[in-house]
């Protein structure tokens, strides 16, 4: 048996598995790249009485290879929220929160969904508590994001890429 095993039978994490080496993930950063928190009507908010607001939220992901190293591509999350009410916007939250990655003997195939599925999902839950915090501290309750289906924003982009694709455009 040449492969390498936990204690459990199973291949360990980055082992060799049928002779080829295992796929290597580290996060090698993760930081803020833009944020902007707006609150442009607090003295109508505070004149009357609270109501729910209406939220719109958008969520982006991006990826790109870093051109200076090998082996490095930044995961990116950009995310809006939009809180209005009758006396207009509430605030407003923009934060793109990136990673970047070091991903070693993926199979080409296999990088584009990794840094757009996988390299989110290990990021999000640090933009999570970064979205209530300022939330929060803005003045307003903290705004819970609940888990976000990466593997369904992915499958949704290809379909409309291919979508767009089939559409034929005229000049």
């Amino acid at each position: 048996m040449t492969d390498k095993q936990n204690g459990s039978g199973k291949p360990a994490e980055g082992a060799a598995v049928g002779g080829q080496p295992g796929i290597q993930a580290q996060v090698v950063a993760q930081y803020i790249k833009d944020l902007s928190f707006e609150n442009p009507n607090v003295e109508k908010l505070m004149s009357g009485p609270g109501e729910n607001p209406n939220m719109k939220l958008e969520v982006n992901v991006n990826a790109r290879r870093m051109s200076d190293k090998e082996g490095l591509f930044e995961s990116a999350i950009d995310f809006k929220a939009h809180a209005t009410n009758e006396a207009g916007t509430i605030y407003q939250l923009e934060v793109v929160y990136a990673g970047i990655f070091r991903i070693k003997n993926i199979p080409e195939e296999a990088l584009e969904p990794f840094l757009l599925i996988n390299c989110p999902a290990l990021i999000f839950p640090y933009l999570r508590r970064l979205a209530s915090d300022l939330t929060r501290e803005g003045g307003f309750p903290p705004l819970l994001l609940d888990p976000i289906d990466f593997a369904g924003l992915y499958v949704r982009r290809k379909q409309q890429e291919a979508g767009s694709a089939e559409t034929p455009t005229v000049s």
